[in-house]
């Protein structure tokens, strides 16, 4: 049940994360590193996501 939780967990993260990218995309002056940094954090996670859900 751990891996099913972590994978909640990381879920939510990334919804989180897709929220905060959308803010800053629709901010009058977006910055850039910002977004690259929350779209890097986004696909570090689902590389998790993804590696958690591999059978074993």
């Amino acid at each position: 049940m751990a891996t099913l939780d972590r994978i909640e967990a990381l879920r939510r993260q990334h919804y989180h994360l897709e929220q905060k990218l959308d803010d800053e995309i629709h901010r009058p002056c977006p910055d850039e590193a910002i977004l690259a940094d929350l779209k890097r954090q986004k696909l570090r996670i689902k590389d998790e996501i993804s590696q958690l859900s591999r059978p074993a």
